[in-house]
């Protein structure tokens, strides 16, 4: 049996303040490609079982387009993949914090996927063959974790963290329930399916997290990083044999290119050559800066120093790019805080982005989209732009 498992779609996200032609935000556009080359690619592999482990949406109330492409690229996969048993589950960005929201992923019943939300679920399918147990993002776990023996496969489906992330994981969301270790090492699951980590990775013998099919958190940096040390060639999707227990990741062609470029330390430089070391950073970049999306860090600038930088190669830039990022930071000065621990001076963005994620907002209003909304508009501060960012409804 062929399982293609892929997870966190973020449907509906919008970053960066660009649009396409048509007036749609440039990154969402991005992604919904993203989520047409994943079909393609889920067809071309003709599996029996296709499994979604949740985030299909960014919103809980999404865009009629992010609806309408969803909708379209699901009816394709089920048209063309007629035989194969599709699961999807709501994650935390599909799961309504209101009794008086309708989870948006109940539309897909109708082409015949088994959505699971509000609440874990078994599914026997394939003759009572393949036993699904599919656990969406939920605040509370009534049903144990517990395989079934009397299918010849049982996979456990869930959208949730892992203790093997919960250190080193690259988002600032949590989700409402963790997977436990002595789950992801028990032998009588032949595949555990998880959604929620943003980067593909095993978290067990025969866990995985599939990881997004595009940048969509509000630290890609964080996800090439770990990419990087995985030696992830970046987004794709997850292909397993049963019984033969093969996992193969397929990556998916970039819709985008995001670029972290080599930090520079500007420790005991002047302006000028600060200047000129980011300008050298910049023209090195293979094939270019445009249309793609990039983060240089310079460290070790003090502010004097960063207030006679020139911005007219960093507007020159931004316009080309669909996102250049220059990450300024300030020397880090020792220092000895209230308990007696040695600490440092968190830096500006810091401070505003933890003030962001700390303020008090309505439930159907998009905490990450709030926070990136802020420092952008303190990036564009901060560089001297004349103008700062263009606000959309998300």
């Amino acid at each position: 049996m062929r399982i293609i498992h892929f997870a966190d779609l973020h449907l509906g996200v919008r970053q960066y303040q660009r649009q396409t032609p048509a007036g749609i935000n440039l990154r969402e556009a991005d992604v919904a490609q993203a989520l047409t080359r994943a079909v393609d690619l889920c067809v071309a592999r003709a599996p029996d079982l296709v499994l979604v482990a949740g985030d299909v949406f960014h919103h809980v109330r999404p865009t009629n387009p992010a609806i309408l492409h969803a909708f379209g690229q699901f009816a394709r996969l089920r048209q063309q993949l007629p035989a194969a048993d599709i699961v999807m589950i709501a994650g935390n960005h599909d799961t309504p914090r209101s009794s008086e929201t309708v989870c948006i992923l109940r539309l897909f019943s109708q082409l015949g996927i088994h959505v699971v939300e509000g609440g874990a679920k078994r599914l026997r399918l394939r003759d009572g063959m393949v036993s699904v147990l599919a656990v969406p993002d939920v605040p509370a776990l009534t049903m144990a974790l517990e395989a079934d023996p009397s299918s010849s496969f049982n996979v456990l489906l869930m959208h949730a963290e892992a203790d093997a992330i919960l250190a080193d994981r690259v988002e600032g969301e949590r989700a409402a329930l963790v997977v436990p270790a002595a789950t992801l090492e028990d032998p009588a699951w032949d595949y555990i399916a998880l959604g929620h980590y943003h980067v593909h990775r095993p978290v067990g013998p025969r866990a995985y997290y599939a990881g997004a099919i595009d940048y969509t958190s509000t630290d890609p940096w964080g996800e090439l990083r770990a990419e990087r040390a995985a030696g992830l060639p970046g987004k794709g999707l997850v292909e397993v044999e049963l019984p033969a227990h093969r996992v193969r990741f397929h990556a998916l062609p970039p819709g985008r290119v995001f670029l972290d470029l080599e930090p520079i330390d500007a420790r005991g430089l002047g302006a000028e050559a600060i200047d000129a070391a980011i300008r050298a950073a910049v023209e090195a970049v293979e094939g270019g800066i445009d249309d793609k999306v990039l983060r240089l860090v310079v460290r070790n600038v003090p502010r004097p120093v960063s207030r006679d930088l020139d911005q007219r190669p960093l507007r020159e830039w931004r316009r080309r790019a669909v996102h250049f990022h220059l990450d300024l930071r300030r020397p880090e000065h020792a220092r000895v805080d209230a308990s007696g621990a040695p600490g440092h001076r968190p830096t500006l963005q810091d401070a505003v982005a933890a003030r962001l994620a700390a303020h008090p907002l309505d439930e159907e209003l998009a905490r990450e989209r709030f926070v990136s909304l802020g420092l952008g508009y303190l990036e564009a501060a901060t560089a001297g732009s004349a103008q700062a960012p263009l606000v959309d409804d998300a």
